[in-house]
């Protein structure tokens, strides 16, 4: 173990800790009675829900048989060197627990990656996000899980896609911005199929499901004017108990931010981005708290399985059978799916080793400049 992790303060000025730790106190006591305004208001609060008939159980969706789920998630990285930005992404998809009668259907992680030197640009980070929103919808389409979980919300994946897009020039200038054009119809036609969660004809029907850890949002709050200093998420761990969840309610939408810029003019690729834009306007959202051990969920579903009781059993049936661990806040998958993919910043140090290596294998003579435009700009 580190030092670092057993001094936090160890390099920190005496004062500002002391100043720091002073200050702590006054905030716990806030925070305090900002919850104590909650716990008072709770059985207000669920009167509100129940009369708005936004409040239900899990068991009235009735009995279906544990589905076969899967996670996934996704990570990017830019590391700053002397000459050039090295840039990263990555995806990956992680079977959940596999249920009593069925056998597993991937025997390793299925993954995408992207690693590539950049010139140095201040809109490298935002392609490469970009770039990741895309592996994550490719691995999403693909899974053959009954449920599959996506982390983070539906809608910031098409945020992520606008600010990676507007960025990219015509003709692509670097590689990140070809791989972020390469295969577009591809992806808008994955998305929308996301989206709409609609089965094939012959195809069992599946559900994907976005279970965003944080947000912003509070579409519940807004309607009964709640207290803002906590969000819907942190309100309905509070009021909701074991096997609670509130009806499917609309999400509410940026229509500047969900509104799909293209990098260039395509007839087809303009149908699909009509057709996303469409779905996303059918987003709903909704809470559960699959137990007593676990916070609520906040869960956003497309509107073909909000609007469906059995589809949405299934999606519940999932949640719940992978949060069956009071370690984990989250369904296990996209437990798992994090902890391995948020590696790849921290690897990305080893992968540039490597590459330095293979560059002075190459070399004759003086290795300093080398070694020099290989180096991190700031001091290691």
């Amino acid at each position: 173990m580190s030092g670092t992790s057993l001094f936090p303060f160890a390099e920190l000025p005496e004062s500002l800790v002391e100043q720091v730790l002073a200050k702590s106190e006054r905030i716990g006591e806030d925070l305090h009675k900002s919850l104590l305004k909650i716990k008072d208001a709770k059985k207000e609060m669920r009167r509100q829900l129940e009369e708005a008939k936004l409040l239900r159980k899990d068991v009235d969706l009735g009995e279906t048989p544990v589905p076969t789920t899967c996670g996934i998630d996704g990570s990017f990285a830019v590391e700053k060197l002397l000459s050039m930005d090295l840039v990263a992404c990555a995806a990956v998809a992680i079977e959940g627990l596999i249920p009593p009668s069925e056998k597993k259907s991937r025997e390793k992680p299925d993954h995408q990656v992207f690693i590539r030197p950049e010139k140095h640009d201040a809109e490298t980070g935002n392609l490469i996000r970009g770039l990741m929103a895309e592996m994550e919808i490719d691995l999403a389409e693909s899974s053959k899980n009954d449920v599959v979980f996506m982390d983070g919300s539906l809608g910031s994946r098409i945020i992520h896609l606008n600010q990676a897009f507007s960025k990219v020039r015509m003709p692509p200038e670097t590689e990140t911005e070809v791989a972020m054009v390469d295969g577009l119809y591809r992806l808008l036609k994955n998305y929308k199929k996301i989206l709409e969660s609609k089965a094939d004809a012959g195809q069992p029907e599946q559900q994907w499901v976005s279970v965003p850890k944080y947000t912003t949002r509070g579409e519940i709050g807004s309607r009964f004017n709640w207290p803002s200093d906590y969000d819907d998420r942190a309100i309905m761990t509070i009021i909701l108990t074991a096997g609670e969840f509130t009806t499917p309610v609309k999400l509410t939408s940026d229509k500047d931010n969900w509104h799909l810029k293209l990098p260039y003019p395509d007839e087809a690729l303009e149908s699909l981005r009509d057709e996303i834009e469409k779905a996303m306007d059918g987003l709903r959202v909704m809470y559960y708290k699959p137990n007593t051990f676990s916070p609520a969920m906040r869960i956003e579903i497309p509107e073909s399985v909000a609007m469906n009781d059995s589809r949405l059993a299934i999606v519940l049936c999932g949640l719940k059978y992978q949060c069956s661990n009071p370690a984990i806040f989250e369904p296990y998958p996209l437990y798992m799916a994090d902890r391995m993919v948020k590696h790849l910043p921290s690897a990305l140090p080893a992968f540039r080793q490597t590459a330095t290596r293979k560059m002075a294998e190459l070399t004759d003579g003086d290795l300093t400049e080398i070694f020099f435009s290989m180096q991190s700009y700031r001091t290691e």
